[in-house]
């Protein structure tokens, strides 16, 4: 498998994530969002045991034809590295929880790969988003360090060190409170190669990457951002977003067009867990 890259992500940076200081709201009579499945669903493993990367739902086949549904899923990841802590302490944001509050406002379930650096930072705000059922929360590695190199001049962790990297993320989560949390990962940076699937394997997570990137790391000009993901999805699509104030400042205008846009073009909003389940 070729490392798959991101536009614009993590250039000098870190994106950083997004969460709500407040308790998820009451639902609206009529309106609630899908529950987490009991048993989300996950993929085999690949050859030799390797980790499964899902990227979208597949366009034809599947239970009774659902993979031809106008589905699309919002993924947002809420990046923090290991060593970002003095830059949070002097007032840099690593959180945009106005971005999770127009998910709520408008009601789109949506996924959050969250490392575990950012739920120590932001407890009270992961607690919030693993708890609402609007949302699920997934793995983006604790330290949000690359899995294979060169990628974006992250530092590298250690084949030794993968799967722990993915089971200490996991511990955070369930420590700041986090219940809706499902077996899957995404590579920081998306960047990944044949050693880190095998690396992972002991983890027992599906891999996820995107089929659209919705450029929106560091974009000023959210119309272009919404452009590139609306000229982009297709039934079945897996889109790639980040919700940090300081390092992707136009995503929540975005999102604000993407939405009504795409609820007009037919399009239903789902949580990768949903997205996944009818995938072969």
């Amino acid at each position: 498998m070729t490392t798959l890259t991101v536009l614009g992500v993590l250039t000098g940076a870190a994106l950083a994530g997004c969460g709500g200081t407040s308790p998820a709201p009451a639902p609206t009579p009529g309106a609630s969002a899908p529950a987490a499945p009991e048993k989300p669903p996950t993929m085999a493993p690949g050859p030799a045991g390797r980790t499964p990367v899902f990227e979208r739902r597949a366009t034809a086949g599947g239970a009774a034809g659902r993979s031809a549904e106008k589905v699309v899923a919002l993924t947002f990841d809420a990046d923090m590295t290991a060593d970002q802590g003095p830059r949070a302490a002097s007032g840099e944001r690593f959180d945009n929880p106005e971005l999770v509050a127009l998910l709520r406002r408008l009601k789109v379930p949506s996924t959050i790969f969250m490392t575990g650096r950012w739920a120590e930072e932001y407890p009270a705000q992961a607690k919030a988003i693993g708890t609402d059922p609007m949302f699920e929360i997934a793995n983006h590695s604790y330290s949000h360090y690359a899995f294979s190199s060169p990628c974006y001049g992250l530092p590298v962790v250690g084949r030794a060190a993968m799967a722990r990297e993915v089971e200490r993320a996991f511990s955070a989560f369930r420590k700041a409170g986090a219940r809706n949390v499902v077996p899957y990962f995404r590579f920081p940076g998306g960047c990944y190669d044949d050693s880190a699937l095998r690396a992972l394997a002991p983890a027992n997570v599906t891999a996820v990457q995107w089929d659209v990137v919705s450029g929106d790391a560091f974009a000023t000009d959210a119309d272009a951002v919404a452009e590139q993901v609306l000229d982009g999805v297709r039934p079945g699509s897996l889109v790639v977003m980040h919700c940090t104030r300081s390092a992707a400042p136009a995503t929540e205008a975005a999102v604000r067009r993407i939405v009504p846009e795409l609820r007009e073009r037919g399009y239903r909003f789902v949580k990768v867990s949903e997205l996944m389940e009818d995938s072969p």
